[in-house]
């Protein structure tokens, strides 16, 4: 693929509500104190757990995690309700998830110096999408009067950059000159928010970037993309079983399973190796080392998986500057964690300087790219 490939553009979009741990626990906390005093008789028996309480002090030691943006707060710190009141909205109106991806749609627009006329396709890559069809991408590319085609693509916490690949695949072989790829990450409805070890994990927010030919970019701050690499191993420790063959199964659609649910331990225990070897062989494509990278702008999904996978690429600590943090505000922003970090933490970087941005999650996949500021 002879086409220079740049990163041209990102934009970080923030809903207007944050939730902090202490809001959280509190709710939690009387949740779980109503669940235990209803189902005392089953509890002593032994026929049902009662449910323990947490606190923010444990959540931040688990997570790294102090707060998180929410698209609609109202109800989810209401115990008799525990998830976002999101009002549904008509067909002829714009669906949340597109509402939220041109918010971050503008802004990256604005970053790369682009307007609508200048892109030939959308993708839209996310943990969720809130209906099958039509595609938000669809959707967005005509909210925002995009010629073209787009896309919906699901990869869990790795969407983001397995989209960023697509891209630069197309405008590489030249089918399009310039794609937006957008992360619009509604995870609030999916978050099992009664459930001490997974309901702080998640949080909402937009990210979009723009992919184009080194030729046209004309932006501040370009990225070339030096390649792509990704990888993906079956496991059954990351799930979220909703879908619409629970009508035909005749099964609650909304039971826990149906939910974001996981193993931690063996996530970390099974993707922290895992994520370094990719890395570090990805990086040996292009001879280089750990010492040769700038900056790491990795998935944010918890800071002891963090902090482990860059010293095992380091043989050290690494430093905030070196692989910064965003989850302490934003939580776990499925796919969008490891772009929120690029958007808040590349400006400084110099002609040259290389980077790797790298998410991993379910699946298990893992998506990374090698970048070099032009």
């Amino acid at each position: 693929m002879p086409n220079s490939v740049v990163i041209s553009g990102t934009g970080l979009w923030n809903p207007p509500h944050t939730i902090s741990n202490e809001e959280l626990v509190t709710a939690y906390n009387a949740h779980a104190d109503q669940f235990n005093a209803d189902n005392a008789a089953a509890i002593e028996a032994g026929e049902l757990a009662a449910k323990p309480h947490s606190s923010a002090e444990f959540i931040e030691k688990a997570s790294g995690i102090k707060s998180r943006f929410v698209y609609k707060k109202d109800g989810i710190l209401d115990i008799e309700r525990l998830r976002p009141n999101i009002p549904e909205r008509d067909d002829d109106e714009l669906s949340d998830q597109a509402e939220i991806g041109v918010n971050a749609a503008k802004l990256a627009l604005a970053a790369a110096n682009k307007s609508a006329a200048d892109i030939d396709a959308v993708i839209v890559s996310c943990a969720y999408t809130q209906r099958s069809y039509p595609a938000i991408a669809i959707e967005i590319q005509q909210a925002l009067a995009i010629e073209g085609f787009g896309f919906d693509m699901l990869v869990a916490c790795s969407a983001a950059t397995f989209g960023i690949h697509r891209a630069y695949e197309m405008v590489a072989a030249g089918t399009a000159k310039s794609v937006l790829v957008i992360n619009p990450e509604l995870t609030s409805p999916q978050v099992n928010w009664g459930d001490r070890d997974s309901h702080f994990i998640f949080g909402d927010v937009g990210m979009a970037t723009v992919v184009e030919s080194a030729e046209t970019c004309i932006s501040d701050h370009r990225y070339e993309i030096l390649s792509t690499k990704a990888v993906t191993s079956y496991s059954n420790n990351i799930r979220s079983n909703f879908g619409y063959v629970s009508r035909a199964n005749d099964a609650d659609p909304y039971s826990a399973d149906r939910l974001f649910h996981q193993n931690g331990r063996k996530v970390f225990k099974e993707v922290c190796p895992m994520a370094a070897k990719h890395i570090t062989e990805h990086l040996q494509c292009h001879q280089l080392s750990s010492t040769d990278i700038s900056r790491w702008w990795l998935h944010q999904a918890n800071i002891n998986m963090n902090l482990l996978i860059s010293k095992k690429l380091l043989g050290r600590d690494a430093t905030p500057e070196e692989a910064p943090i965003v989850l302490d505000r934003y939580a776990n922003a499925a796919s969008a964690g490891s772009l929120i970090a690029f958007n808040l933490h590349h400006e400084d970087l110099q002609t040259g300087d290389y980077g790797v941005i790298c998410s991993f999650g379910a699946g298990y996949s893992i998506g990374s790219l090698v970048i070099r500021k032009g």
